[in-house]
């Protein structure tokens, strides 16, 4: 008996990380109208603006955005931006202390977590004028 009681107890304590990804529906109604601030082992990596109809504008806190848009695929969140078709895909967690992005294309590689949210636009420079 003691040990099925240790058993229960473990089941109980598996962390979030284990939780399933968040649905196309879920992850709308958590970002949509936020703009989310990510981050990387400590680091900041990059900030994205989530607008009405799945549409998106991502940028590496360099003032240079990225236009794009999402779709949910095989329980994943594809993006594809103006500058690349290929799409990137994701899956999200929402934990305590907000989402933990998961990029599927190469899961070993990027895990990043959201670092803060508003729902004031990003800031974006104007294209780059030269002589």
């Amino acid at each position: 008996m003691k040990h099925l009681l240790s058993f229960a107890f473990a089941l109980f304590a598996v962390p979030a990380l284990a939780a399933n990804p968040m649905s196309g529906s879920e992850f709308d109604a958590y970002a949509t109208g936020k703009t989310l601030y990510f981050g990387q082992a400590g680091q900041s990596y990059g900030v994205e603006e989530y607008l009405p109809d799945r549409r998106v504008r991502w940028s590496f806190l360099d003032g240079k955005c990225k236009e794009g848009f999402w779709y949910e695929e095989a329980g994943q969140i594809c993006f594809i931006y103006e500058d690349d078709p290929a799409p990137q895909c994701w899956s999200f967690y929402q934990e305590n202390n907000g989402l933990r992005a998961v990029f599927e294309n190469d899961p070993a590689s990027t895990v990043l977590y959201e670092a803060n949210q508003n729902d004031e636009p990003m800031l974006c420079l104007g294209p780059e004028v030269g002589v």
